[in-house]
């Protein structure tokens, strides 16, 4: 009965979200809440499936984590000085709110609005991972930066936990490197297993057994033993199709931990209002992010994207202040003030984070301009003039699109794909591909002063990268032919009222190729049988 109660609560929460365009989780946030405001019991077992969510998260952010980003400067040299900086704001806010506001602050020692500074410094790996995944940009240059930067701020927040009260690790703890030779042996497994229902239990088991059950053994953070296991088979041939088949139970059990962060405690109106001032430090982490990315010599639409979706508080927050109140460096009630910060964060970014792309190109001119020799070499501007065609997402149907126009038409065409591993497999195999973000109005400028390119294929897997980057399209003054795909009528349907040319449905383009092929076999066996009809299929 109390499973029913929540799992009605959620939906009701993301269909009212939904209804005033905010993603569902913001629901299941006030949910939550409410739940939590009403009393309702906890029921059985929701805190584990709420920490299973968030370890097949992070283990799925590994699976497509190249470890190497942790030791780019923009990454550590960022980390590191933002989170102090942060902590310096975050606590010199609350020292003049305990001069003029609550009796909260004012009774808190300076330590104690240092850590709670601390605890507000994190941005939060499962909404900003969640805001990457729906627009398709994960594995973009920005995409990329915030997940680095969320991964090693989860770090220093593993290591705090560790010695500020929190379990401390055992000596076996060291012994966990022996994990690296095992990356060949489960390789090997993997192998084996093919696809299908398998291939996710192989996901699930070593997430949850080798990654949480080990790391949590040996008195280390279980959710950073998921991240280790999943970049330990990032470079599995299949570790992007795990991913994708992990991804819709993975989002069931996230709903858990969304509605679980409403019931740290019922809050009175003093903790309500403390926690919506709190908000006023956000301005300034994002201020923080693109300041700092932007002297990393990145551009300034990078830097403002990766500081706007960073714009929240994180999880790892509450469980900071937890940590604290239990160790007795904080009162307990910090530990409702901050659940509640966090979720109205998350509110904010949601909003926020709708039009993040637009938001960024308007925030630009805020940043002097870097020169194209000055800029980061990822992050430079291409040139696309050379050729006749686009092809936008090289995935399955987008490189079977590449070959087909170059090939079958003699077109000169040119890939545009955002993933770094898939760039490097294409242009191995001759294709000509260029790493940049097709959602970028910086890059649709460019294409537009080539003015060569006569043809468009949109083929990037989600409907809403397709959708941005048609809108980047007619706003960079395209006159050519666009061509999309997309996997439902809604989608069809919203492409071409967009103003794409054509738009082919994926299962029905599909059908229609393969009657084609099985026509032109059908042929094909009558003619080497000597029956072949007069007339070819294609004459008629």
């Amino acid at each position: 009965m109390e499973l029913g109660l929540y799992l009605a609560a959620a939906v009701v929460g993301g269909l009212v979200a939904t209804a005033v365009r905010l993603p569902p989780l913001v629901g299941y946030l006030v949910a939550g809440f409410a739940l939590g405001a009403l009393g309702a019991p906890e029921p059985a077992g929701l805190e584990q499936i709420a920490d299973l969510g968030v370890v097949l998260l992070l283990f799925a952010i590994g699976l497509k984590f190249d470890a190497r980003t942790l030791l780019r400067r923009e990454i550590w040299l960022t980390t590191s000085l933002h989170l102090v900086l942060s902590t310096a704001v975050g606590m010199g806010f609350l020292g003049l709110l305990g001069v003029v506001g609550p009796a909260l602050v004012a009774g808190e020692s300076v330590g104690g609005l240092a850590l709670v500074g601390f605890a507000l410094s994190f941005s939060s790996t499962v909404f900003v991972v969640k805001v990457l995944e729906d627009r398709s940009d994960a594995t973009s240059l920005y995409g990329r930066i915030a997940v680095g930067l969320l991964v090693l701020q989860d770090v220093v927040a593993v290591f705090f936990m560790a010695f500020a009260g929190g379990e401390v690790p055992s000596p076996w703890a060291f012994a966990l490197v022996l994990l690296l030779p095992a990356a060949w042996p489960l390789h090997r497994i993997w192998d084996r297993i093919g696809h299908g229902e398998l291939q996710a239990l192989f996901g699930v088991t070593v997430a949850v057994a080798l990654g949480w059950g080990l790391f949590e053994a040996v008195g280390v953070h279980g959710e950073l033993g998921a991240l280790f296991m999943g970049v330990l088979l990032a470079k599995h041939p299949s570790a992007s199709e795990l991913s994708r088949s992990l991804m819709t139970f993975k989002d069931l059990m996230l709903v858990a931990f969304f509605l679980q962060i409403g019931l740290h405690g019922r809050p009175g109106l003093e903790e309500l209002l403390l926690a919506a001032a709190l908000l006023v430090v956000l301005p300034f982490q994002v201020a923080f992010y693109a300041v700092l990315l932007w002297a990393m010599r990145l551009r300034r639409r990078t830097a403002f994207l990766a500081g706007l979706v960073l714009a929240n508080f994180s999880e790892f927050g509450i469980i900071v202040a937890a940590v604290g109140a239990t160790a007795g460096l904080l009162d307990e009630q910090w530990v409702v003030v901050v659940s509640l910060a966090v979720a109205y964060s998350f509110a904010v970014s949601a909003l926020i984070n709708r039009r993040g792309v637009e938001l960024a190109t308007r925030m630009v001119r805020l940043l002097p301009h870097h020169s194209t020799a000055q800029l980061h070499p990822d992050d430079r501007l291409v040139d696309v003039g050379h050729s006749d065609a686009l092809v936008l997402g090289l995935g399955r149907i987008g490189a079977a699109t590449y070959t087909h126009l170059r090939d079958g038409y003699g077109l000169s065409v040119v890939g545009v794909e955002h993933d770094q591993t898939r760039v490097a497999e294409l242009s191995g195999q001759g294709f000509e591909v260029l790493r940049a973000d097709a959602t970028d109005v910086e890059f649709w400028t460019r294409v537009k002063r080539a003015g060569q390119v006569q043809v468009v294929v949109l083929a990037m897997p989600f409907h809403s990268a397709n959708l941005i980057a048609l809108a980047r399209l007619q706003a960079a003054g395209f006159t050519g032919r666009v061509a999309a795909v997309a996997r439902y009528d809604d989608d069809v349907a919203e492409l071409r009222k967009h103003g794409a040319d054509a738009v082919f449905h994926l299962y029905g383009s599909a059908g229609t190729a393969l009657a084609d092929h099985a026509a032109e076999a059908v042929f094909l066996d009558r003619r080497a049988a000597g029956r072949a009809p007069e007339s070819t299929p294609e004459s008629t």
